[in-house]
């Protein structure tokens, strides 16, 4: 499905299954409905370059493995409160990332999620999560400085291997505000 460069999902669909859009190189633009889509399977959009940007909707509760791993056109995305953690290389090699808005719900990152993400450059980790995966942000060259809210416990095996830009990490306090 190599001509395939948009979709649209019906509302009658509950869940986009393991590598699902394999072989559709050409996809730029996918819409997915709210309230029926519940799960993006694994590698479900791994290797979609063309892909810029997508909405996810509240409905999804959990992100695969892989799920949009390759993704190098992905610039930005927004997680809904709905989603409670993120997949062992969720977004890896999405070099083009720029910046991500993680919610309260997400609890854990895991391994290698974020992995070779070099255009990341800032992530802010809420204090719901309780840990960072193996590499988690291996290969983050972009990275600068990171805040870890205290409510992080463990971070995974080399977490922050290959991060040469990385300077300062630091703990974030819970204040009455967060």
């Amino acid at each position: 499905c190599t001509g395939l460069t948009s979709i649209t999902i019906p509302n009658s669909v509950t869940s986009l299954g393991d590598v699902c859009f394999r072989g559709c190189t050409g996809l730029t633009s996918i819409t997915i409905p709210n309230n029926s889509v519940t799960s993006l399977g694994d590698e479900c959009f791994r290797g979609r370059t063309g892909l810029t940007s997508i909405n996810i909707p509240n409905s999804v509760t959990s992100l695969g493995w892989g799920c949009f791993s390759g993704c190098t056109g992905l610039t930005s995305i927004t997680i809904p409160n709905s989603v409670t953690s993120l997949g062992d290389g969720c977004f890896y090699g999405c070099t083009g990332l720029t910046s991500i808005t993680i919610p309260n719900s997400v609890t854990s990152l895991g391994d290698w999620c974020f992995h070779d993400c070099t255009g990341l450059t800032s992530i802010t980790i809420p204090n719901s999560v309780t840990s960072l995966g193996d590499y988690c942000f291996s290969g983050c060259t972009g990275l600068t400085s990171i805040n870890i809210p205290n409510s992080v416990t463990s971070l995974g095996y080399r977490c922050f291997y290959g991060c040469n830009n990385l300077t300062t990490i630091s703990r974030k306090h819970r204040s009455c505000g967060d």
